[in-house]
C-alpha cells in the first residue's frame, strides 16, 4: 500500500467515526411486555425489545439486578416472583448505542389474597353526578391501583391504610365499563394481590315512561300517544268530579243571586194606591143635607 492510500483510508476511517459520531445517540427503541405487564403467578409472559431494522444488537437488562441479556426477546414461561421488576432494553449499530427505551413495570399478581371494589353512593350514576370508587384489603397495604378495562394504565397512589377511595367527579358516559383494583406494599412495589371482583359501573340517563312499539308496528291511531299508568288514571278521575263539583257550586251561586234581582224588578211595575178624597169629604161636611142652615 502506497503512502498515499494509507492517508486516504486514514481520512475515510476518521470521516466514518465523525459520521457515526454525529449520528449517535439513536433513536430509543419500544419495550412491551405480552400480552400484559400484569401476569399472574405461574402465567406465561413475552417481554419483547423493537428498534429498526437492521439493528446489529440488543441488550435486555433489569434494573437494580445486574443482570441484562444480549437478546430482543426474552420469554418466561411461568411467572415467578424473581422475575417481577422494572426493565429497560438499548439497542447498538456499529459503534452506536441507542437511547433508552421507556421503563416497563413487570408486576406479579396473584401474591396476596384479592381486595373489595365498591362504589359510593351507587354504581349506576346519572351524567354530570359524582362516584367514588372504593378499594378495601384485609391486609395492611399502603399502595393501591385501580384498574379500567381497556386502559393502558393505572390509576394508583399512596392512601390510607386497608383502604383507598378513587373519586369520579363530574361523571361522564365515557367513565362507564369495568372496574377491578389490587393492592400491595411501597416495600415490594411488584408483587401485588389478585384482582377484585370486577364491577360494572353504569352512567345511565334519568327514565322517561314512553310507549316503544315493536318495530314494524304502529299505534292504533299512527300516532305515539302517553303512556297512562293506573294512578295517573286515578288523579284523572279525581280532577274531574273536582271540577263538576265547582261547576255545581257556581251554578248555585248564579240562580241564588238572579232571584232577589227579578222580584225587584216586579216590584216597580205595581200600580200605585188611589189617594184618599179628603177634599170632597170637607165640602160635604159644610152642607150635609145641601142646605144651609142658620145659627
Amino acid at each position: 500500500m502506497s503512502p498515499l492510500q494509507a492517508v486516504l483510508l486514514c481520512l475515510g476511517l476518521c470521516l466514518e467515526q465523525v459520521i457515526q459520531a454525529q449520528n449517535c445517540p439513536l433513536p430509543k427503541p419500544s419495550l412491551q411486555a405480552h400480552p400484559s405487564s400484569l401476569v399472574p403467578l405461574e402465567n406465561p409472559v413475552t417481554i419483547r425489545c423493537q428498534g429498526p431494522p437492521g439493528v446489529d444488537l440488543y441488550r435486555l437488562e433489569k434494573l437494580k439486578s445486574g443482570k441484562y441479556n444480549d437478546q430482543a426477546v426474552l420469554h418466561i414461561p411461568a411467572m415467578k416472583k424473581s422475575f417481577a421488576g422494572c426493565y429497560r432494553c438499548f439497542y447498538q449499530n456499529g459503534t452506536c448505542w441507542s437511547l433508552s427505551s421507556d421503563k416497563l413495570e413487570l408486576v406479579a399478581t396473584g401474591v396476596y389474597d384479592k381486595p373489595s371494589l365498591s362504589a359510593q353512593p351507587s354504581p349506576v350514576v346519572s351524567p354530570g353526578g359524582d362516584v367514588t370508587l372504593q378499594c378495601r384489603s384485609i391486609y395492611s397495604f399502603d399502595q393501591f391501583a385501580l384498574y379500567k378495562m381497556g386502559d393502558t394504565g393505572p390509576n394508583k397512589g399512596p392512601e390510607r391504610w386497608y383502604r383507598a377511595d378513587f373519586p369520579i367527579i363530574t361523571v361522564t358516559a365515557a367513565h362507564s365499563g369495568t372496574y377491578q383494583c389490587y393492592s400491595f406494599s411501597s416495600r415490594d412495589p411488584y408483587l401485588w394481590s389478585a384482582p377484585s371482583d370486577p364491577l360494572e359501573l353504569v352512567v345511565r340517563e334519568p327514565s322517561r315512561n314512553i310507549t316503544i312499539f315493536p318495530e314494524g308496528s304502529s299505534s292504533p291511531t299512527g300516532l305515539m300517544h302517553p303512556y297512562y299508568t293506573k294512578g295517573n288514571l286515578v288523579r284523572i278521575c279525581l280532577g274531574a268530579v273536582i271540577l263538576i263539583l265547582l261547576a255545581g257550586l257556581l251554578a248555585e251561586d248564579w240562580h241564588s243571586r238572579k232571584k232577589p234581582l227579578l222580584h225587584r224588578v216586579r216590584a216597580v211595575h205595581r200600580p200605585l194606591p188611589t189617594l184618599p178624597q179628603t177634599q170632597k169629604v170637607c165640602q160635604d161636611r159644610g152642607r150635609p143635607d145641601g142646605h144651609d142652615h142658620g145659627p
